[in-house]
């Protein structure tokens, strides 16, 4: 049941649309670099070619049928799924990281959902015009210019959506091939339903929903401020020098200098709400840090160039910490990492990417298991000869088809029984196997505790493999 505020709300309050003011400085191009960077990576990245043997010439391709990722040279495989945790782990990591030392960073500039609304509203604003006419727009009745604007706009809206839909599918095929192929009505069911998926549901979270995706759905910004410290970067409104003793007040005449202001005991703080009008959630810095702000900087931007405009100082709006803030004499703001918490995060992420990459580097180009079979343990032949059996197996991670030479060492040559098999040929992502036998006499058996079987791949000696194994006969414990 309802009760109080609830009753007239409602849950979630109606969204209120927002208006951005375009605004420049460091802050606002530095997002529209890695606007850009981003983009490029995402909508070229599947047409960079890329030169395979038994694959599509593609860089990045996610070829499922086939059981594996090409990454530029790199092939992975499901065996290679620690890989993934470990980038999990690190990505993780590094969010509690940059999180610990400024704050919402990631959300600011990094995160899909901001960087796809902030080309939504580029796209609005080139349209529509800047943001006094798009409330225009908005407030006047539908006639001819309303409709015309506000329907191209989201015409512009769902063919970004689907180019960012389609984009994704074409990581999961050869490019070129899947294009020609959705337009003509010859791609696979799976194309047409991820692309409509993916179309309506970007449109509906850059377009439509746009901050309430970070208010009500992504839970970020919700435990965020288990990782803020008083030490923590973030975007801050200096309400000591903004308010002063009677707070803050338009520049009308008398109060337009800052001799003028502080006279009267007024903040620096003109109250012209530009920090307000470019804040693409809609907040209002000045009434303090609120699980809102994603830490974008575009308020600083507003904030200094007003502050320009008056000859008053920069950083009234500004990225600093509590701790600094709270002092009696602010000091320049600067990131703050000698803390345990965040010198642990940042060793972590040290540890952890080193053993990512060494793993990948020191990867070879096949897996081998050599497993002895115990049931039963050995076996006493008729002539008093003791036999072992064991399985073999050989996961090809090279990205061509590879013949592989089994043998022994630590046994006589003729000890190893492979039937058929000297030689398997695996095809790339696959695994084969081959059952083996060691028949070894009473004195030689005793005389073996281990041996070791080797896997070289033809052609390539210096790749050779050994799997050092048991050999079981009576007399000796399990």
């Amino acid at each position: 049941m309802q009760t109080g505020l609830e009753d007239q709300l409602g849950l979630y309050q109606k969204r209120i649309p927002i208006f951005t003011r375009s605004v420049k400085g460091r802050f606002r191009r530095f997002k529209t670099s890695v606007l850009v960077l981003a983009y490029a990576i995402y909508f070229l990245l599947p047409w960079l070619p890329w030169s395979r043997l038994d694959a599509p010439a593609q860089a990045v391709l996610f070829d499922l049928p086939g059981r594996r990722f090409l990454i530029f040279g790199l092939t992975v495989y499901p065996q290679d799924v620690i890989w993934l945790a470990l980038l999990l782990f690190i990505a993780a990591i590094l969010l509690f990281f940059v999180t610990g030392l400024v704050g919402r960073a990631f959300c600011g500039y990094f995160c899909f959902q901001t960087l796809w609304t902030d080309f939504f509203i580029w796209i609005e604003h080139a349209i529509q015009g800047e943001r006094p006419a798009r409330v225009r727009l908005y407030r006047q009745p539908w006639n001819r210019e309303k409709v015309l604007k506000i329907g191209s706009t989201h015409a512009a809206w769902l063919l970004a959506s689907f180019w960012t839909g389609l984009t994704f599918v074409a990581y999961f095929a050869y490019a070129p091939q899947l294009v020609a192929e959705f337009f003509t009505g010859q791609a696979a069911a799976a194309a047409y339903i991820t692309v409509s998926i993916l179309t309506l549901s970007t449109y509906a979270a850059a377009g439509l929903m746009r901050e309430q995706i970070c208010t009500y759905v992504c839970p970020y910004g919700r435990f965020q401020s288990v990782m803020y410290e008083a030490e923590t970067l973030a975007v801050h409104y200096d309400a000591k020098r903004g308010e002063a003793a009677h707070g803050r007040a338009v520049a009308r005449a008398g109060q337009r200098t800052l001799a003028e202001r502080h006279d009267k005991g007024l903040g620096d703080c003109v109250d012209c709400g530009l920090c307000v009008q470019v804040c693409p959630a809609g907040i209002d810095i000045r009434d303090g840090l609120q699980y809102k702000c994603i830490s974008c900087g575009l308020c600083i931007d507003a904030c200094n160039t007003i502050m320009d405009s008056f000859s008053f100082p920069r950083g009234l709006i500004r990225y600093d910490s509590e701790k600094n803030l709270a002092a009696a004499t602010p000091a320049a703001p600067k990131v703050q990492w000698k803390r345990l918490k965040t010198v642990g995060y940042g060793v972590a992420l040290i540890l952890m990417t080193s053993y990512l990459v060494y793993s990948i580097g020191t990867r070879g180009s096949f897996d081998r298991a050599v497993n002895q079979i115990r049931q039963p343990l050995y076996v006493v032949l008729s002539d008093g000869d003791i036999r072992n059996r064991y399985q073999i197996r050989i996961t090809n991670k090279a990205a061509q088809e590879q013949t592989y030479r089994i043998s022994a060492r630590g046994i006589p040559a003729d000890a190893l029984d492979l039937g058929n098999f000297r030689e398997i040929t695996v095809k790339p992502g696959h695994s084969g196997l081959v059952q083996a036998s060691v028949r070894l006499s009473p004195a030689q058996a005793a005389q073996t505790q281990r041996f070791e079987m080797i896997i070289t791949p033809l052609g390539k000696a210096a790749e050779a493999r050994s799997e050092a194994v048991r050999f079981d006969s009576p007399g000796k414990r399990p």
